[in-house]
């Protein structure tokens, strides 16, 4: 059986009495952790124009980012970084984020939207921003990581005899190991959407349909801290195996399982992903306890499996084969049997737990390492149960931070 973490002992509001998240010791812990893996593969600096990429090396939250490459920044492994910011907020940054030091203006030519030939000058005003500003720091014969940038943009650099490589591989390699005030990130995101969840345990009746949840949820997620309000997916009745469409203003019906993708809900921008089963208006049946008893097993079993230094084969022979279900291909339960890292805004991270790819490609747990792992059983268009945890690995082993229920389908309304 999986073991419990410990629970946060505080709230996400500030207090001088109390140690809770240090968020300018994250920001710089966050830094020198990609510094370091840059240094591994000898790449000396990284144009990322990612939102997690500029929040995890900067701390800038991407308010701009409703297009493509209107921000970027320059991350050195031995320099100060350089944000090239949107212009429309450029001139409020260096007063709302004064650790960052060098401020430019972005050039973007917004995804081609002015036109082939515009497009064409603007990249390569772009790419003379950039050229300079790593020739200033000797750096212009050595390899640029790249992220986030169009062919266009790496073209232009290219052309300035920039050695363009990517970087994104290399990037989720530091992402991958949390910190401290990372993990009570997650562990507060994970405290967030439970609060939902028993939210939807309470509403959740025969007669109403999906989307009068939203409502309900968002209120909870609002009061709890999240960052953003969002509404989830919904999946009822015969849409719950395989997972079917979702949000589609059906009607809740008396026995009908149902399950909510608390996923993607953040705090401080660290993201959630978690489900629990609930069953409108009666007790579940022999069979729907069978599919949830099948579950928490393989739930349970690939969870204790996960050991520092053990890999992801250790942890997914533990899954169901996909011809289990019929299925011709391991492709056909991709994110449905299925593991994965968590970070900053990213749906997965490293590393992957299945048996598409596990097997034959294996990847190492490392302390400190937060991941999710959810599955699902059930008959196809009748019903199914589906279930997930949130987990951080320790030099112990995983230990699960989301405390909801999780031994039973949970009878709604509560």
């Amino acid at each position: 059986m999986p073991k419990m973490a410990t629970k946060l002992t505080f709230g996400n509001t500030i207090a001088d009495w109390q140690e809770r998240i240090d968020v300018s010791r994250m920001r710089a812990e966050r830094a020198e952790r990609a510094r370091q893996v840059m240094r591994k593969y000898n790449i000396p600096v990284v144009l990322d124009a990612t939102e997690k990429g500029i929040r995890y090396v900067c701390g800038l939250r991407a308010d701009a980012a409703y297009d493509p490459q209107v921000r970027y920044v320059l991350f050195f492994a031995d320099h100060d970084p350089v944000v090239f910011e949107h212009a429309g907020i450029f001139h409020q940054m260096p007063h709302e984020a004064p650790w960052i030091k060098n401020w430019r203006i972005a050039r973007s030519w917004l995804g081609y939207t002015c036109g082939p030939d515009a497009s064409e000058e603007e990249a390569k005003l772009f790419a003379a921003d950039i050229y300079g500003e790593i020739k200033e720091r000797g750096l212009a014969g050595e390899p640029l990581g790249i992220i986030g940038i169009d062919h266009l943009g790496v073209a232009a650099l290219e052309a300035l005899k920039l050695h363009c490589v990517p970087a994104k591989p290399m990037m989720m390699e530091a992402h991958s190991i949390k910190t401290k005030d990372e993990i009570n990130c997650f562990k507060m995101v994970a405290a967030i959407v439970e609060s939902a969840g028993y939210r939807i345990w309470e509403a959740l009746k025969p007669g109403i349909r999906d989307t009068d949840l939203d409502i309900v949820i968002a209120k909870a997620l609002s009061e709890a801290g999240a960052d953003k309000v969002i509404s989830p997916w919904k999946f009822s009745g015969p849409g719950t195996f395989e997972r079917g469409l979702t949000n589609t203003g059906r009607l809740i019906q008396t026995g009908d399982l149902f399950y909510v993708a608390l996923c993607g809900i953040t705090f401080l921008g660290y993201k959630s992903c978690f489900y629990r089963t609930f069953i409108t208006g009666r007790k579940p049946n022999d069979r729907e306890n069978d599919w949830n008893k099948r579950v928490l097993e393989r739930v349970n079993n690939v969870i204790d499996a996960i050991k520092p230094g053990g890999t992801t084969a250790d942890a997914a022979k533990h899954l169901t084969p996909a011809k289990t279900w019929g299925y011709k291909d391991e492709a056909e339960v991709l994110t449905v049997e299925f593991g994965h890292g968590l970070a900053l805004y990213s749906g997965y991270d490293q590393p992957i737990i299945n048996r598409q790819w596990s097997l034959n490609h294996p990847q190492v747990f490392e302390p400190g390492m937060v991941m999710a792992l959810e599955c699902l059983e059930g008959e196809h268009r009748v019903g199914g149960v589906r279930l997930e945890d949130m987990f951080v690995i320790t030099d112990q082993g995983a230990e699960i931070i989301t405390h909801m229920p999780r031994e039973e389908i949970l009878v709604a309304p509560l």
